[in-house]
């Protein structure tokens, strides 16, 4: 997590919790025990009105974000106390969604309540001919400001002691567009522009990837399109993408990633309803121009017309190794391999590619030949394994079988070891499933 430039908090320091699930509000107000002391991520800046001494933070529910707080006392500031951003929807670019923050902790989470709510307005129940909204994002804070997108891929600047809204930006997707994946969007990114000063327009640049298949850089002071970046701020991401045949089939559903001066997308694709489904290419784009630096392709030439292996979950980057960490999902069609023989490598995967020129470093399958959609829905976590007195970069990485692999960063290998275990084979007509799956030796698995 990146402190905000080595800013002084203010007389208190506000804290901003990470969007829950309304469940998980419920468990948040009558359950202390959630909590873990340095475990909450990211303070916002100021105080607010009317809740001073107070602690808050952000809780989702469907349609709005809530602000909760906490009465605290007051306590003298150290000299180094900063007010801390959270720059990336998993805190930092590696996805470890951790603040070593410790003014809500056991003894005051009890006492959370509501200091402001935003509704976005942004619904859809179904009717209308309309796909249904979920309410899917995870706001960032940069700089003091709060941005967050919508179910309707909108894109909102708010003040977080306050909630007042700053500017909200429509990129005017069609609502009643066959969206494979409804209405949704999981966030935005941020990128600072090194080359403009402090103050000019686009410095600090908020990136969004919408449902239809568009990626927008917009000035985060103003809430306007970056008109140097592509066409007028935009850059259509289905054009270059093979197999694309109906609206709603290749969308954009999370937050672009950052690496160096490039943005990085993956995608979100209907896989499961032909063979030939479009590619699952991810693209590194100019994040000044919009010029494609890159690509890479999960699924060989060799299993051709099958597509899809994309990453529709949230890219994590090793910014000191260069090295950019993409989860990869299933190819098409989902249930049926037929017409991909082998392991189908590199879906279902977690693959390292430099950063710089999109090359593959090393990549580690965790489902061969994927007959059961397990996408690597998660984002992978990047951290630091403390064992024996020795230190070792991993890479943390779930999937839908509920399995964790722990991976080195550096080579990829398991840290624990993974056992290829025989399967039972499949009694689908003409289907050659794998007679091995990786199993882990450790952690074990988080469903039985």
């Amino acid at each position: 997590m990146a402190a905000s430039r080595g800013r002084l908090a203010d007389r208190f320091t506000p804290l901003t919790l990470p969007p829950l699930s309304a469940h998980a509000c419920v468990r948040l107000s009558g359950s202390a025990s959630l909590m873990r002391q340095g475990s909450l991520p990211l303070p916002a800046r100021g105080e607010g009105e009317g809740v001073r001494g107070f602690l808050r933070g952000a809780l989702v529910t469907p349609g709005a974000l809530l602000i909760i707080a906490v009465a605290a006392s007051p306590r003298p500031l150290a000299a180094d106390d900063v007010i801390a951003d959270w720059p990336y929807y998993g805190g930092d670019a590696g996805g470890s969604r951790y603040s070593p923050l410790t003014q809500i902790d056991r003894s005051n989470v009890g006492e959370l309540k509501v200091s402001w709510e935003y509704h976005t307005g942004d619904i859809s129940d179904g009717s209308d001919n309309r796909r249904k909204s979920e309410f899917e994002a995870t706001p960032i804070v940069v700089d003091g400001t709060m941005y967050l997108s919508t179910p309707f891929n909108r894109v909102v600047a708010l003040d977080p002691e306050t909630g007042r809204e700053k500017w909200s930006f429509d990129p005017k997707i069609d609502l009643h567009a066959p969206y494979s994946e409804g209405l949704v969007n999981r966030g935005v990114t941020s990128w600072t522009d090194p080359s403009r000063a402090e103050g000019d327009a686009c410095h600090l640049r908020i990136f969004s990837a919408t449902i239809d298949a568009r990626l927008f850089a917009l000035d985060a002071a103003a809430g306007t399109p970056c008109t140097d970046f592509g066409a007028g701020g935009q850059i259509d991401l289905t054009r270059g993408i093979a197999n694309i045949t109906r609206r709603g089939e290749y969308e954009e559903t999370s937050a672009p990633a950052i690496a160096g001066d490039l943005v990085i997308v993956g995608s979100s694709i209907a896989d499961n309803d032909r063979v030939d489904s479009p590619s699952g290419v991810v693209r590194a784009f100019d994040a000044r121009t919009g010029a494609l630096r890159w690509s890479w392709n999960p699924i060989p030439l060799s299993i051709a017309p099958s597509g899809a292996g994309n990453a529709w979950s949230t890219i994590s980057v090793d910014t000191g190794r260069d090295l950019v960490i993409v989860p990869t999902t299933s190819p098409s069609p989902d249930y049926h391999g037929l017409k991909r023989p082998g392991d189908n490598k590199w879906a279902d995967s977690v693959v390292a590619l430099s950063a710089k020129a999109g090359e593959m470093v090393w990549g580690f399958q965790l489902v061969h030949h994927d007959l059961w959609d397990y996408d690597t829905a998660a984002q992978p976590v990047l951290a630091t394994l403390r064992r024996n007195g020795v230190e070792t970069p991993v890479v943390i990485a779930g999937n839908k079988t509920g399995n964790l692999f722990v991976l080195d960063r550096e080579t990829g290998r398991p840290v624990f070891g993974v056992e290829e275990r025989p399967v039972p084979k499949s009694d689908a007509e003409s289907e050659d499933a794998s007679p091995t799956q990786p199993l882990p030796l450790a952690p074990p698995p988080l469903i039985p």
